[in-house]
């Protein structure tokens, strides 16, 4: 009996110990309950109001790895873009680096090849570190090797925009200060039209076995003596120090040499990698080498990942899906204008076939994006944002189609900028009282302008210091700061994705190139029945930027001549700077200063049903400028005239 209540005492305690743990197991459960409860709150209310935290900060924490590469690396003594190639070189030798039609050639073939026109370019040239080259080719892989064999010698080189006619050209060598001039082949008449001009002060190497000229001096028959041995004496180079020019169109009517440094360089390098490319990837480049997206950003991300670079001389819609199915191209490079080419042409049965995953580039309007990929497949386009002059750049990583990229707390982290309020009739940011700049609210387009920083360097256009300091903002929020203006307006939506809105100025786009109105004007102004001009670009339905107009008054007791003026085009301009349309006026209107008013002929555009002034169309089949009617303008709105 007694063993039977100690049994139950034992029992009872037990119960109660039980019960005890019970208890405190119900209360951790419920606590867990709570928090999991409260986590998934959170993560709903994050879902909800901050859908893309987790894609901003996963691209924050890669830029900053990145960086923290670039470091590292820098320590090891791969610190420029032609250190990095180097690298690569010495990596990945025999990996196919270029294929250029029936070309293909290795990291190590370029290596050698630059070293030997390095050696031609020392030896029969005397250059020496800093010397300014200009280079003036189309695409093609010696492009490449002249390039990198000018940078071992520790030369600045100056990309030259192969469009350009001959006041342009005389102008560029004079801005950069140039004293040599490489020529591709093909570009030898061009030359001869100045040479004059030039003979004195410039030497010009063709690249070329022979020279049409006793002038120039041919390239390629030297090469054959030259060994192609490494550089044991490469220069030691201050990465803060200039690295390239590359012209861009602006305020002044001719181009501006913006200077590239070289730490801008190397960090353009990263653009594939951050798209999401990767070594394995071949990569597709149409572009035109002397723009930075090509170079920079394109021959420099093949470089930088050790991938294959799959080259041509000029974008073909025709060929561009052949082209990719042939060489198994995983990746190609894009201007809006190239993808709306694409997506307007006619189908064919490799646009199906092909093999890209990645479309990486800028200027993709949405109608166009949408439109790709619908047809194209399954093709994740990454669209950013960048600058010649400056390094504020923006990547839209996420799926969204329309933005640039995000205006994120972590981004803004990374790269600080701000969009300011703006005046619309003279494109200048609104000041205070106390003479300080405005923030663009959510939602209103504002001047995109970012702090110069060690990081974001402005080292401004050669031989234009006016220019130079037109781009800088300076006591923008406090006394003594100083922004860079980028002349682009940008919108910041409510959800904190970027809009790319319009280019302001006198400056425009047409055909993936930036026009200059002032140097569109004074060409036109050189014709003897033209008193004033007025430049400005146009929208066109569905296509890209916007095509040149220009408002002229003749002079008095002067008739207007269409085929005078196509025929002094195309010996003065590119193509794409010609003026589609022409508005003939009795007189300009001006401001009280005196400037020329572009807003109410820009929104009046070609439609001859809004003005009473005679309105002309370039028929490039004519030769002439035909009088608009209602008729044509209706046919260029709806496509059916393919400008």
């Amino acid at each position: 009996m007694r063993d039977c209540s100690l049994l139950l005492e034992v029992l009872e305690q037990s119960w109660s110990e039980c019960g005890a743990v019970f208890s405190h197991l119900k209360m951790v459960t419920l606590m867990i309950s709570s928090v999991l409860a409260g986590l998934l709150a959170l993560l709903l209310y994050q879902r909800i109001t901050y859908p893309f935290l987790w894609l901003d900060l996963i691209y924050y924490l890669r830029l900053r790895g990145y960086k923290k590469s670039l470091q590292a690396r820098m320590q090891r003594g791969i610190v420029t873009y032609l250190d990095c190639f180097l690298y690569q070189a010495r990596k990945n030798p025999n990996k196919p680096f270029i294929i250029f039609e029936k070309q293909t050639v290795t990291y190590q073939d370029v290596d050698r090849r630059s070293n030997q026109f390095a050696d031609v370019f020392r030896t029969k040239g005397s250059l020496k570190q800093g010397d300014v080259v200009a280079l003036w080719m189309f695409n093609e892989p010696d492009f490449i090797s002249v390039w990198l064999g000018l940078c071992k010698l520790g030369c600045e080189v100056a990309f030259l925009n192969v469009n350009i006619k001959a006041k342009s050209l005389l102008h560029c060598f004079q801005s950069c200060g140039a004293r040599t001039l490489v020529v591709g082949a093909g570009l030898q008449h061009s030359v001869e039209e100045v040479l004059p001009d030039l003979k004195d002060s410039m030497a010009v190497w063709v690249v070329d076995h022979t020279s049409t000229s006793e002038d120039f001096n041919s390239l390629l028959d030297k090469l054959e003596h030259m060994s192609g041995e490494s550089f044991s004496d490469l220069p030691n180079v201050d990465i803060m120090s200039n690295f390239l020019f590359i012209f861009t169109s602006g305020t002044t009517g001719l181009p501006k040499a913006a200077r590239v440094g070289h730490l801008k360089a190397i960090m353009s390098m990263a653009f594939f990698e951050m798209c999401g490319a990767t070594s394995d990837d071949i990569i597709y480049i149409t572009l035109p080498l002397y723009h930075m997206s090509a170079s920079l950003l394109g021959i420099g991300g093949c470089i930088h990942l050790g991938a294959t670079c799959v080259l041509k001389k000029k974008f073909s819609a025709s060929q561009f899906w052949k082209d990719c199915v042939k060489h198994n191209v995983t990746v190609v490079q894009y201007i809006g204008e190239l993808c709306r080419y694409l997506v307007n042409h006619s189908t064919i049965p490799e646009e199906r076939a092909h093999r890209v995953r990645l479309a990486a580039g800028s200027g993709l309007r949405s109608d166009v994006w949408k439109e790709f990929v619908r047809r194209f497949g399954k093709i994740k386009i990454r669209e950013g944002y960048g600058l010649t002059e400056a390094s504020i750049g923006f990547l839209n990583y996420t799926d969204e189609i329309g933005p640039i990229g995000r205006a994120s707390y972590f981004n803004k982290l990374s790269m600080p900028f701000e969009l300011l309020r703006y005046d619309p009739q003279t494109y200048e940011p609104v000041r205070t009282h106390s003479g300080r700049c405005i923030r663009a609210q959510i939602g209103e387009a504002g001047i995109l302008v970012a702090p110069l920083t060690a990081v974001n360097q402005f080292l401004g256009y050669a031989g234009n210091k006016v220019q130079s300091e037109k781009k800088m903002l300076r006591d923008v929020f406090k006394a003594g700061d100083v922004y860079f203006n980028t002349g682009d307006l940008l919108l910041h939506d409510y959800r904190d994705f970027l809009y790319f809105r319009d280019r302001i100025g006198d400056t425009f786009r047409w055909k993936g190139e930036n026009v200059s109105t002032t140097e569109v004007s004074e060409i036109l102004g050189l014709l003897d029945y033209i008193l004033e001009v007025n430049v400005y670009g146009v929208t066109i339905p569905g296509c890209e930027g916007r095509a040149g107009m220009a408002a002229i008054v003749l002079k008095q007791d002067h008739k207007f001549s269409g085929t005078q003026l196509y025929n002094h085009l195309t010996k003065t301009l590119p193509a794409y700077a010609w003026p589609w349309f022409l508005r003939i006026q009795t007189s300009l209107d001006v401001t009280e200063t005196f400037k020329q008013q572009k807003v109410k002929l820009v929104q009046e555009g070609f439609n001859p049903a809004i003005t009473q002034d005679p309105l002309y169309f370039l028929d490039v089949s004519q030769k002439d400028y035909i009088l608009l009617t209602t008729t044509q303008y209706q046919d260029i709105v709806s496509g059916k005239i393919n400008l």
